[in-house]
């Protein structure tokens, strides 16, 4: 079983792909994983916009998706779940 895991609770965007072991809670690889960092754009503010992060998170989210899959050597059809961040974070 393959998962597309996606963060974006904060300043940073991410995506992995993991390949899951016959137990549900058991990875058995982590086949890509992918971080677009925002540090840059936020230190002209001496710390996280809100409003910037979450639509630096709107830009970057297809492209890191595609980049873990391609990674991974896998399609989206090869995806079995996908796992999101959904608290706490920002509005987007």
């Amino acid at each position: 079983m393959y998962i597309l895991g996606m963060e974006s609770s904060c300043d940073e965007t991410s995506a992995a792909v993991v390949e899951m072991a016959d137990s549900p809670v058991t990875v058995r690889a982590i086949k890509s994983n992918i971080v677009a960092s925002q540090i840059e754009t936020h230190r002209l503010y001496g710390g996280v916009v809100p409003e910037i992060a979450s639509r630096k998170h709107i830009e970057a989210i297809y492209g890191l998706a595609d980049q873990a899959l391609q990674n991974a050597n896998l399609t989206r059809e090869d995806i079995d779940a996908v796992a999101v961040t959904c608290a706490p974070g920002l509005i987007g």
